[in-house]
């Protein structure tokens, strides 16, 4: 930051001419040189100077003497505070609109980043500007919490400020996409997402959930990262997974389940349709299973989780064998039952068995 010493004149021109004339007779300083000031801040701004260099400045001007001798000092003090106030309001002001196209440009590179909307040649050369070298591999973790979260809000800069303090800000980019926080890390550096996703969740009061994609090569390969990471958290919400740290890698079964919808639905429909006999319906019977298969296809844990007497979910059982026609107690049936009540899970069946 440069000393008072390398301010260079021009910020300076008719600082001293303004407080003198002003201080002679009491008078605030005019609006034309008030404006001059402000203008003299906003050139200094963006000249990259720093404020407490120039303000130092200012005042080192205002004690040489050169003001006039028939002035009272708080008249000089008086002027002199007008000016530097202006020529700080125009600084500041600069700054502000800096800022602004700053952050304007960064949330149209993090949008064209994330859903590949720019020139992948092109995208690589900005991303240099925010830290990235889209060169190499980079994954992506998304965190979402019980509210949306916006760009500065409170968990956003604590979970940013955790995450820099201990690997800086080197390659890593924290932001905020559509009410949830995002963190794009150099793939062979997981330890970065495990952190965020550790800082994101004990943030959120235990109340949120991260997934985390694979690490993809190249501008491309972080929408893919991307989507993967959304992809997961989507699941988390269809299946009814309450894991704080989703790893897109461990669910690659439930999109190669649902690569082919129809013959999911036809599985679905086969397999479960005779539930709907049952008195109360399907759904209870399928809540049978899904505790039954969460459980290990331990009877005694999962009468627990419903709340139900083991004999109770005994019959249960017998009752699915019977409208079915397949036992859950036999392997190769099992596989077909659990299979079935995981596209029920996908496809919201029997909710949404229109």
């Amino acid at each position: 930051m440069a000393s008072q010493q390398d301010v260079p004149d021009e910020y300076l021109d008719g600082y001293v001419q303004a407080v003198a004339d002003a201080s002679a007779t009491g008078r605030r300083l005019t609006r034309d040189e008030l404006d001059a000031r402000r203008a003299l801040g906003e050139r200094a701004a963006e000249a990259g100077l720093g404020l407490r260099a120039l303000v130092a400045a200012h005042l080192a001007r205002t004690h040489t003497g050169n003001i006039g001798t028939r002035v009272t000092v708080d008249a000089v003090v008086a002027a002199g505070a007008q000016a530097i106030d202006a020529f700080a309001e125009g600084y500041e002001r600069a700054q502000r609109q800096t800022m602004r196209r700053e952050e304007a440009a960064r949330r149209e590179f993090i949008d064209d980043l994330l859903y590949g909307r720019s020139d992948l040649g092109k995208l690589a050369e900005r991303a240099e500007r925010f830290g990235l070298r889209l060169s190499g591999e980079h994954a992506i973790a998304v965190a979402r919490g019980d509210s949306a979260y916006e760009e500065g809000d409170t968990v956003a800069r604590e979970v940013e400020r955790a995450v820099i303090a201990r690997f800086g800000n080197r390659n890593i980019l924290l932001t905020t996409k559509e009410g949830r926080l995002v963190c794009i890390a150099p793939g062979y550096q997981y330890e970065v997402l495990a952190y965020f996703a550790k800082q994101a969740y004990a943030a959120a009061d235990g109340g949120g959930q991260v997934a985390i994609g694979r690490p993809q090569s190249g501008p491309g390969g972080v929408v893919q990262s991307y989507e993967e990471a959304l992809g997961a958290l989507d699941l988390a919400t269809r299946l009814g997974l309450d894991t704080p740290v989703l790893r897109s890698a461990d669910l690659l079964v439930y999109p190669v389940l649902t690569r082919d919808r129809q013959a999911m639905t036809d599985l679905v429909h086969h397999t479960l349709g005779p539930l709907h006999q049952a008195r109360g319906g399907a759904q209870p019977l399928i809540d049978t299973l899904m505790a039954y298969f969460d459980a290990g296809c331990v009877s005694a844990e999962a009468a627990r989780q419903l709340s139900l007497s083991v004999r109770a979910f005994t019959y249960r059982l017998a009752r699915i064998h019977q409208l079915t026609g397949i036992d859950p107690a036999i392997p190769a049936d099992r596989y077909t039952l659990q299979t079935a009540v995981i596209g029920a899970r996908l496809l919201d069946w029997p909710a949404d068995s229109a």
